[in-house]
C-alpha cells in the first residue's frame, strides 16, 4: 500500500507556548515514527498556501482578513481557548493547503491513503469564529474543494476526535453531498452533536451524530463503528473518504474522560480503511485534529500508519487503563442512534 504523510516544520512556527496544542505534538509524533523506522516507508507530499478563494469556500472574507492582521500584529489570544502567534496565519494557510494537497495526491493516484500532519486543528473552526485552538477548517474546506475540483457527487467525513466537530458540521448541514459523522463524548466542548442534529431541508439524515457517555472504551467505540459508521457509510457509497483524527479520547489524555486504548484506535482504523478499500478505490485522507498525550498521540499515530500499511501492529506501550472502570453500556443509545438514522 502507497501511504502518504504531509509534513513540514512549517507547522511548528505556529507558537503558543504552553498552551496543550503546541508543536511538541508534531515533534513528539515524527520523533516517534523516525525511531519506529515508519518515516522510510512512507512518500512525503509537501503542503502548499491556501489561497483566499479556497479560504472562501467556507469562511467569511472579514473574518479571514481579520485573522490575518491580529496575527501579523503580533497575536494573541482570541478567546479563552485559542492563541495565535506573529506567523500563525500563514501556518493556518498551510495547514488548508497541506489538507488540501493530501486530497488531490489520492485523488490523482500518487498514494493510496494520506495522513496530513497539520496545525492548527481545524474541526472547530465556523463561518466567521475561531475556537478551541481551530483558526480555519481544514477538512470541510478541503471536502468543498473536491467536491468542486473532481466533481465528486458523494463524500464522507468521519471525526473520532473526543469533541464534537461543530464547525465541520455547520458546513455541510443542509449539503446532501457530504456525510458528516462523529463520535464525541457528551458532555464535552463545545455541547453540539445530539442525535437530533440530522442536517436540514435535502441533507435531512446526512449528519449523524454518536454521542457517547465518559468511560467508553475500545468495546464501545469497535460497537458504535461496526453497529452506525460502518452501515451509515455504506449506504452513503462515498467517492472520497476524510478523517478528522483526533486522539484525545486516548486513557491517558486528561482533556477527556474517555478509556481508549492504542489498540483501540488501531481497529477504528482498521474499519475506516475497509470502507476505504471497499467503497472508494481506497481514496482515504487523515488529518490530525486533537490529541494532548504526547506519549499516547505519537503510539496511537504510528498504530494508524501501520494499518494503513498493513504492518503488523507494534505492541502497545500504554496499555489498556488501569482505572477498573464500570464500562457503560451503550446499547440504548446505538439502537436510538439507528433507529434515526433508519439503520436498524
Amino acid at each position: 500500500m502507497r501511504v502518504g504523510i504531509v509534513y513540514d516544520p512549517i507547522y511548528l512556527k505556529h507558537e503558543t507556548g504552553e498552551h496543550v496544542e503546541n508543536s511538541g505534538r508534531l515533534l513528539s509524533i515524527k520523533s516517534y515514527l523516525e525511531q519506529n523506522n515508519i518515516m522510510p516507508l512512507l512518500t512525503p507530499i509537501s503542503p502548499r498556501l491556501a489561497k483566499m478563494n479556497e479560504l472562501t469556500l467556507v469562511h467569511q472574507s472579514r473574518y479571514i482578513k481579520d485573522i490575518q492582521s491580529f496575527c501579523t500584529s503580533g497575536g494573541g489570544y482570541l478567546d479563552l481557548d485559542t492563541v495565535v502567534s506573529a506567523r500563525s496565519y500563514e501556518v493556518a494557510l498551510c495547514a488548508v493547503g497541506g489538507a488540501m494537497r493530501a486530497a488531490e495526491s489520492v485523488m490523482q493516484n500518487e498514494v493510496d491513503s494520506v495522513f496530513a500532519l497539520i496545525r492548527p486543528p481545524g474541526h472547530h473552526a465556523v463561518f466567521n469564529r475561531a475556537m478551541g485552538f481551530c483558526l480555519f477548517n481544514n477538512i470541510a474546506i478541503t471536502a468543498k474543494d473536491a467536491l468542486s475540483k473532481y466533481g465528486l457527487e458523494r463524500l464522507a467525513i468521519i471525526d473520532f476526535d473526543v469533541h464534537h466537530g461543530n464547525g465541520t458540521q455547520d458546513a455541510f448541514y443542509a449539503d446532501p453531498r457530504v456525510l458528516y459523522v462523529s463520535t464525541h463524548q457528551s458532555p464535552l466542548f463545545p455541547g453540539t452533536g445530539h442525535i437530533e442534529e440530522t442536517g436540514s431541508g435535502p441533507a435531512k439524515g446526512t449528519n449523524i451524530n454518536i454521542p457517547l457517555p465518559p468511560g467508553c472504551g475500545d468495546a464501545e467505540f469497535k460497537q458504535a463503528f461496526e453497529q452506525v459508521v460502518a452501515p451509515a457509510i455504506e449506504r452513503f457509497r462515498p467517492q472520497l473518504l476524510l478523517v478528522s483524527a483526533g486522539y484525545d479520547a486516548h486513557w491517558a489524555d486528561t482533556i477527556s474522560q474517555m478509556q481508549l486504548s492504542v489498540n483501540g484506535f488501531a481497529d477504528i482504523v482498521g474499519i475506516i480503511k475497509r470502507l476505504a478499500s471497499e467503497l472508494c478505490s481506497n481514496r482515504l485522507v487523515f488529518m490530525l485534529e486533537g490529541g494532548y498525550n504526547l506519549r499516547a498521540l505519537a503510539a496511537s499515530i504510528q498504530a494508524t500508519f501501520e494499518v494503513l500499511l498493513e504492518k503488523e501492529l507494534t505492541p502497545d506501550p500504554l496499555g489498556s487503563s488501569a482505572t477498573g472502570r464500570q464500562a457503560p453500556d451503550i446499547g440504548q443509545l446505538l439502537k436510538y442512534i439507528k433507529q434515526t438514522h433508519d439503520l436498524a
